[in-house]
């Protein structure tokens, strides 16, 4: 029996057991973004995945969830691990933060914006984000098709809850580029590479316990404990502890430059805007 869709419902082990982005995608967007001193707004953020990374960096994160849960699970683990100082986290909508104009230096989206009206949000984030301002849109998939073990394990949801859908995730997320150009931002660069995640037993269940074909909202809680007690057996039969599991990440680089903008009212003779397609 399906329960309603809410990504607040394991919140705990969102926070605890979901790993985040590898280190090195900080090193990559340093060349766009200081993170030291920068004031970073985190759109769906979620327990603070993301924040926690950029505020350890330096930076002071603000982030916003539309899930209550999420928000408490982000200020409580901000307090674990002593970064309460340097984030705070508020119940809002990524398409309606409520933050100030040209407020931030930095918006950052973290495995979130697949669920988004991207252009409304890219919209947002140019209008909070000040002159120069650069939006960065992390993705950071686990592979099926790639790894035995997720295979296996989404195999298992099947059995429990044949009408998922977002089985065989690819981590492929192209239309990004034109949702940034659509909200009015910049682009700036795309860039993906595929990496091991080393995943213990008990994360990798805590893991799935999250995904949306389990623990978030496609099956009861009676079924996510029926569900949780097979995976921990197949893992304990099939895989080593720790296993390493495929990931994909994908990023999307966007600022917000308005010469650069005026430049695409004023170019041209007789037209608004300056073609982007090919030439």
């Amino acid at each position: 029996m399906s329960a309603p869709f809410d990504y607040g419902r394991r919140s705990r082990d969102y926070a605890v057991h979901r790993h985040g982005p590898p280190s090195e995608i900080y090193e990559r967007l340093a060349k766009w973004i200081d993170f030291r001193g920068a004031e970073v707004l985190d759109v769906a953020t979620g327990p603070g995945t993301v924040a926690f990374d950029l505020a350890r960096r330096g930076a002071t994160v603000t982030g916003v969830d539309m899930s209550e849960a999420q928000v408490e699970a982000a200020r409580v683990r901000a307090a674990e691990l002593g970064l309460d100082g340097y984030t705070s986290f508020r119940v809002a909508r990524a398409e309606d933060t409520r933050e100030p104009e040209a407020s931030f230096d930095v918006v950052t989206a973290g495995q979130s914006w697949h669920w988004f009206d991207g252009p409304t949000v890219a919209g947002e984030a140019r209008r909070v984000l000040r002159p120069g301002g650069t939006l960065a849109i992390i993705a950071y998939s686990y592979l099926a098709a790639h790894s035995d073990v997720a295979g296996d394990s989404e195999s298992l949801i099947l059995e429990y809850n044949p009408g998922w859908t977002m089985a065989g995730w690819t981590g492929l997320f192209p239309q990004w580029v034109e949702h940034v150009i659509q909200g009015g931002m910049e682009f700036v660069e795309q860039f993906c590479w595929d990496y091991d995640e080393l995943y213990s037993h008990e994360d990798w269940r805590g893991r799935i316990r999250t995904c949306n074909g389990v623990g978030s909202g496609g099956m009861s809680a009676e079924d996510v404990e029926a569900f949780d007690a097979a995976h921990e057996a197949m893992l304990r039969e099939r895989y080593p502890d720790p296993v390493p599991i495929r990931h994909r990440l994908w990023c999307v680089v966007a600022r917000r430059d308005d010469t650069w903008r005026r430049n695409q009212v004023h170019v041209g003779s007789g037209h608004g805007r300056r073609s982007t397609g090919p030439r």
